[in-house]
């Protein structure tokens, strides 16, 4: 019946996967249509399209689900909704706007294992990591819980001795909320509970790899109260006329999207005639250095965390790491050391697993490139550098690549894979220059000792968020976002919400 060993292996996993879709403890979660107006509704076009899973090859073996692809036609009854909605929703307390969001933090906390396993199926990425996402996601419901009672004006003293100023903070209206696959769950909850808080209305595009994780977060929130309109997420394979509507469209008064730098400039364009508010988080190009004075074996692991979470598929992966000339033998040496003995590469639902594929056959390609161009330019292989098709055809090797130099293209280019360069260097001047030798800026991470050393790299480097001496940087608590070409705005923390919000100023004439 199989051909061999692999194919079985492939068989046994895709029909792992159906099982694991039917012994969801809760079967409500599973939703294939979009969300409009508080109803489940068939794409008035009558299109579908597939979602598979990426660690399952072939294709036809790596079904998971048939989802309707909502029309253009759908998004614009969804903003009318939204808009209709806004005008009752953003009369609402805080508080009560505070309840709702702590609600789905509960039911999110509640069903956060189906939530866990329904984002390996549609991502990919190991049970651990998926679940540790869960509880990331979850967790802006529960800040912005905490900060919708919060969000108010100032009062402000004015020259004119007979007058005050008092500024009000008011929701901006409808707001289109574009997400990318990588956190299927985390990228809609920071901008949705954000936009909620202040009292918007949402429409949300998922990616369209993985569309159940934001549909799922629709169910929840039907079921955690939420006024119809508020809440309405439209899977569509249709990105750009659903991003080109977005951003012409004018009752939508607010986009955020998270993507590539490309896209994010084409949504700004069409976004101009309407002149939206906006706030992207672009594209990054994360610069690790590692300095003389550093704890080498903290570097590793943060070089661990940084680079390879999620197989180097996130938005703020170490992308070029830079060691200093004096500690790059040591340090070259135990990361590969780490690599090989800590981690696991498979199928995302299997014990022991630290590692899964990369999401689909184009940035597998991109990966090669990477690889290839920077051998052929003299890079030494340290660890890793071979495909895996015995787990699946996206599978990739853990990589370690020496002797990286700045005519490479993995130095020019975000690579988004399991792929770490590194840099030698010899001066904190030299280092700072490449590291901001690239017109995105969006996290960047380095290790050192010397406090006065940590106060001058911190303000040097050209990047939105900074991690010192520590890989891991995300929290609800940190205003995650970039400078340069890798946007503007900031989502999560206490100036989240302001992304969300327009100052009207109130002048009283007449006090004295």
């Amino acid at each position: 019946m199989f051909r061999n060993a692999v194919v079985f292996k492939r068989w046994c996993l895709a029909q792992s996967s159906r099982q694991v879709l039917d012994g969801l403890k809760n079967q409500e979660l599973i939703r294939t249509n979009g969300y409009i107006n508080g109803k489940w509704v068939e794409s008035s076009s009558g299109e579908t399209f597939a979602v598979t899973d990426p660690a399952i090859y072939p294709k036809e073996s790596a079904f998971i689900a048939e989802v309707s692809s909502m029309s253009v036609n759908d998004y614009e009854t969804a903003i009318q909704a939204a808009h209709d909605s806004f005008k009752s929703f953003k009369k609402t307390t805080g508080r009560y706007r505070s309840e709702l969001l702590l609600n789905l933090y509960r039911l999110m906390i509640e069903n956060q294992d189906d939530l866990a396993k329904l984002i390996v199926l549609e991502n990919g990425k190991p049970y651990a990591d998926a679940l540790g996402e869960v509880k990331y996601a979850a967790s802006f419901f529960q800040w912005f819980s905490e900060e919708a009672p919060r969000i108010g004006g100032d009062v402000i003293d004015s020259q004119n001795y007979g007058n005050k100023i008092i500024t009000l903070k008011q929701p901006v209206g409808v707001a289109g909320i574009l997400t990318p696959w990588n956190f299927p769950s985390a990228m809609i909850t920071r901008k949705l509970a954000a936009a909620v808080s202040t009292g918007c209305t949402t429409v949300i595009k998922p990616a369209s790899e993985t569309p159940l994780s934001a549909l799922l977060l629709a169910y929840l929130a039907e079921k955690a109260g939420f006024p119809a309109g508020v809440v309405n997420v439209l899977p569509s394979h249709d990105s750009s006329g659903v991003g080109r509507v977005m951003c012409e469209h004018p009752l939508v008064k607010k986009v955020s999207f998270t993507g590539s730098t490309n896209v994010g400039k084409l949504l700004m364009s069409q976004s101009s005639s309407t002149l939206k508010k906006l706030s992207f988080e672009l594209g990054g190009n994360a610069p690790f250095i590692v300095f003389e004075d550093a704890d080498v074996d903290a570097a590793i692991t943060g070089a661990l965390i940084s680079k390879f979470r999620s197989s180097g598929q996130t938005c703020v992966c170490a992308n070029r790491i830079f060691v200093h000339e004096s500690v790059y033998d040591e340090f070259t040496e135990k990361f590969v050391k780490l690599i090989n003995e800590k981690t696991k590469l498979g199928y995302g639902l299997e014990e022991g697993i630290t590692h899964g594929p990369v999401i689909h056959d184009r940035s597998f390609a991109k990966v090669r490139s990477h690889i290839d161009d920077a051998i052929s330019k003299g890079a030494k292989l340290l660890a890793g550098g071979n495909p895996r098709p015995d787990l699946g055809e996206n599978f990739h090797e853990l990589t370690i690549l020496g002797d990286v130099t700045s005519d490479m293209l993995i130095s020019q280019e975000e690579t988004f894979g399991p792929v770490a360069p590194i840099i030698k260097f010899s001066t904190e001047e030299e280092v700072i220059q490449f590291a901001n030798d690239t017109d995105v800026g969006l996290a960047g991470y380095f290790f050192s000792r010397d406090v006065g050393r940590i106060f001058r790299v911190a303000e040097d480097l050209e990047v939105g968020m900074i991690g010192v001496n520590t890989g891991a940087i995300s929290e609800s608590a940190l205003p995650f976002g970039g400078i340069k070409h890798s946007g503007f705005g900031r989502e999560g923390s206490k100036y989240g919400a302001d992304e969300y919000t327009v100052v009207k100023s109130v002048v009283l004439g007449g006090i004295r």
